[in-house]
């Protein structure tokens, strides 16, 4: 876990070079900066050069996004800059899967590349759902609820568009080049983690019983565990 070669402390530099910088520029708490720090080393050390690559893609695009068209968002839905300053809740979400796959990659050695197959699938998952939900807001034209099918609200839990999910899809493709492994997977991956996220959200946050955090948390797990289930059935 310790940096042990020139590329680790290389690495380690660019990590707290860019939480100092994330902080600095109001896109994370202190707080969430230094879990990010910590999560983002775990990920390097468990998923080398391509997790970090991973993370890294998924913070800057998520952070663009979430950024692009941000009036328009907000004549849509009254929250929707809610995310403008990621916190530490929000930094666990969204990469904690991911650093529980690089910590069984660090321990458990003769398993490392199903491991990386699990880390690829839930940044892939993380991905495309913020850039689906971001963008999608603002260039989604026929929104639907994903249980109903029914025509619904732009930007509410639960709210699917072929726009947005297919930024989505698009995302995930970006983290499944990073990856440079098991391409369609991760791709697949991602796509049913967001599409597991639009159900948890009209099935239970839309309602108020779960939060945010709690939904794009098991998003991602869903994308980590649809990877392994893929590989263990088509190898």
């Amino acid at each position: 876990m310790f940096p042990n070669s020139p590329g680790d402390w290389i690495t380690l530099t660019i990590i707290l070079t860019g939480a100092i910088a994330s902080a600095a520029l109001k896109k994370l708490t202190p707080q969430a900066a230094i879990a990010g720090a910590i999560l983002g080393w775990i990920i390097y050390k468990g998923g080398d050069l391509q997790g970090i690559g991973m993370l890294a893609a998924f913070f800057i695009l998520g952070t663009a996004a979430t950024t692009w068209g941000k009036r328009h968002k907000q004549s849509v839905h009254a929250n929707a800059d809610h995310q403008s300053r990621r916190t530490t809740g929000q930094v666990f979400a969204n990469a904690g899967v991911a650093a529980l796959a690089g910590l069984g990659a660090i321990l458990f050695p003769s398993h490392k590349p199903l491991f990386q197959l699990a880390l690829s699938g839930s940044i892939s998952s993380a991905m495309a759902d913020t850039l689906s939900s971001e963008l999608g807001m603002v260039y989604g034209k026929r929104c639907f609820n994903i249980l109903t099918w029914k025509p619904d609200q732009k930007g509410q839990d639960g709210v699917i568009s072929i726009e947005g999910t297919s930024i989505g899809v698009a995302g995930s493709a970006t983290i499944a080049l990073i990856a440079h492994h098991h391409y369609w997977i991760i791709i697949l991956a991602g796509t049913i983690g967001n599409l597991a996220d639009s159900l948890l959200g009209a099935l239970f946050e839309r309602k108020g019983l779960i939060t945010n955090n709690s939904v794009n948390f098991l998003n991602t797990l869903a994308g980590a565990l649809t990877a392994v289930l893929l590989i263990e059935i088509f190898g």
